[in-house]
């Protein structure tokens, strides 16, 4: 079963319109947004399971150079 996620992202002050660019071209990214509020980049993924999730934000989001911290919220509605 497929899990959808959104991912909010701060950044390194200046660094967030250049690693949401850098994100929207990692496959399984449906959207990479530079956001104001308390995080710097929302992005929405889609991945095969929550396994592959986990090491898809550590292995392709949290290594991007400028990404501090992450906070993911798994989509629970089936639309």
């Amino acid at each position: 079963m497929a899990i959808a996620v959104y991912i909010f992202i701060e950044t390194t002050q200046g660094k967030a319109r250049a690693i949401a660019r850098e994100i929207t071209r990692i496959p399984g990214v449906r959207t990479a947004h530079s956001v104001t509020g308390p995080y710097d980049v929302v992005t929405y993924v889609e991945a095969e399971s929550i396994s592959v999730l986990g090491d898809f934000i550590v292995t392709k989001i949290q290594a991007i150079p400028g990404v501090l911290r992450t906070l993911t919220n798994v989509v629970i509605d089936g639309e």
